[in-house]
């Protein structure tokens, strides 16, 4: 393991959300006696308020449109089970446990803010969580993004509490089970504990950094594709010359257009031209994947800056004795964010397909054999190499593109419109982990192609000598993936390939 992730005062990246949900670095909570007493002020700050019988939202009220109902003082020690047990109802699929960890550690990071009005004992609690690896089971469907991911949220917060039911050690458990085997008493939570466990953005933000860092991976390797796709279908490397990039200097696209020269060797003396311009998906490869390139840091930011926030209802300000009540479980820039995520992946996928397209079809590969088929003359009528390969990628690339509408634009009124505009993030986030599943499974589909494609290009007269980036991974791949002589099914191979993308399993580019 790496350093541990400190859950404190300083702001957290993407890439420690990752090592946490991954489990290649611990979580720990900021340990000095003065962010202590920040968490502590706040509790003691809401206790005072409840002596002196103040109106809070969520703590002497009930929630939502309920705001106006007040729970007298002998019932406000109740009021928080309430909150979780009626928001028992999400549905779909559980999340899987390293989007768990990363709603955890989205979670906790915002409580530490100290100022949601929780005691340290709550973050040691969930600290602990991530440290043993108990991960509330959370269904993925309930959530509007806004009053924050109430719904799926409600596990977690149960789960602390020792009710409903978590995943430890590989086995779905009872959570009250688990808590006897570690020998921790369950949480009985304070008032305003399960508000701030719930009211938050932590579902969709966790999801977000897992989408963005697949996302950062699948830019770099659609350009390496894209690299091995000009050796195998001996495009023009003048398409990407550095003097043509500085006419349009889109940083993302310059540097996609760099990373294609370092891989083609480019400044080595090029063969002689077949032709003047290459199709679109080849020759504007760095203006499509330039795109997501130049959008990673505004995505970044949004992300962050969710991540790094409080954001739950009401703002507990304990320094000036003051409780703000407004709306910051609002999700809008993470929806922002996935809904342009969605687009980004799927154009790139669009274009891995339609650079598949081209190997596999004679009239545009210029002179590797049909469908990428390796077969000699003898049996070639009853071989079909990528063929259905190609079909599956389309179609995978359809889902992808449908996928791209807008998530964010599909707000509902809810709750007895009290909920009359929300963020929809939460599921914008769940489709951009969707379709960057479908986008990875045509890069897979591609890669194995382009692969392909260079083996047979490198058995014709004229190949090119592969430059040493490429010959380094085609070489690495050749040992996984043998050539495509006979047919034989490849559903076994795409699986493999896709798990080494999701393993991040090549190293790129620095």
């Amino acid at each position: 393991m790496t350093e541990p992730v400190i859950f404190g005062e300083h702001l957290l990246r993407i890439e420690d959300v990752l090592a946490v949900a991954q489990r290649r670095a611990p979580a720990r909570l900021q340990a000095d006696e003065t962010f202590r007493s920040r968490i502590t002020r706040g509790a003691q700050f809401l206790d005072t308020l409840l002596d002196r019988e103040g109106v809070i939202y969520g703590v002497t009220t009930g929630y939502g449109d309920s705001c106006v109902v007040a729970v007298p003082l002998h019932q406000v020690e109740a009021l928080p089970q309430h909150l979780f047990t009626f928001h028992g109802c999400g549905l779909g699929k559980l999340l899987d446990a390293e989007a768990t960890r990363a709603v955890l550690a989205a979670r906790l990071r915002s409580l530490t803010h100290g100022m949601s009005g929780v005691r340290i004992e709550l973050l040691e609690r969930m600290q602990a969580f991530l440290e043993h690896d108990v991960l509330p089971l959370i269904p993925e469907e309930g959530s509007v993004g806004a009053s924050g991911d109430l719904t799926p949220l409600s596990y977690v917060a149960a789960a602390l509490a020792g009710e409903r039911e978590v995943l430890y050690r590989g086995e779905r458990r009872s959570a009250a089970e688990v808590h006897r085997q570690l020998g921790w008493p369950p949480l009985t939570l304070r008032p305003k504990e399960a508000l701030a466990l719930m009211n938050g953005t932590a579902v969709m933000t966790g999801l977000a950094c897992l989408a963005y860092a697949r996302a950062d991976y699948l830019l770099q390797l659609a350009t390496r594709i894209t690299a091995l796709n000009v050796i195998a279908l001996q495009g023009n490397p003048e398409h990407f010359d550095e003097r043509l990039f500085a006419a349009k200097p889109h940083p993302g696209q310059v540097q996609v257009a760099a990373w294609i020269r370092q891989d083609l060797a480019i400044d080595a003396p090029a063969a002689p031209l077949h032709r003047l311009q290459d199709r679109y998906s080849i020759r504007c490869a760095p203006h499509v994947l330039g795109v997501l390139a130049d959008s990673l840091g505004l995505l970044r930011q949004f992300i962050e800056t969710e991540l790094n926030s409080a954001n739950d209802n009401p703002i507990i300000d304990a320094d000036n004795e003051r409780v703000l009540h407004g709306g910051h479980f609002y999700g809008g820039h993470i929806a922002f964010a996935m809904d342009s995520l969605k687009n980004l992946v799927a154009n790139v996928a669009d274009l891995l397909d339609r650079q598949l397209a081209l190997l596999v079809d004679t009239r545009y590969n210029h002179g590797l054999p049909s469908n990428l088929s390796g077969a000699p003359a003898a049996t070639a009528m009853i071989n079909h190499g990528f063929k259905a390969v190609q079909i599956g990628a389309s179609a995978w690339t359809a889902e992808a593109l449908k996928n791209s509408m807008p998530a964010s634009v599909f707000s509902r009124s809810t709750e007895c419109h009290n909920q009359d505009k929300v963020s929809m993030g939460t599921i914008a986030a769940r489709d951009a982990l969707r379709s960057l599943e479908l986008s990875e499974q045509v890069a897979a589909a591609t890669l194995l192609a382009a692969q392909q494609g260079v083996w047979l290009r490198q058995r014709l007269d004229d190949a090119r000598p592969l430059p040493a980036p490429l010959a380094a991974m085609h070489s690495e791949l050749a040992a996984t993936f043998p050539p495509l002589i006979e047919d034989r099914a490849l559903e076994g191979e795409l699986r493999l390939c896709l798990e080494q993308i999701r393993n991040r399993h090549w190293r790129l580019y620095a």
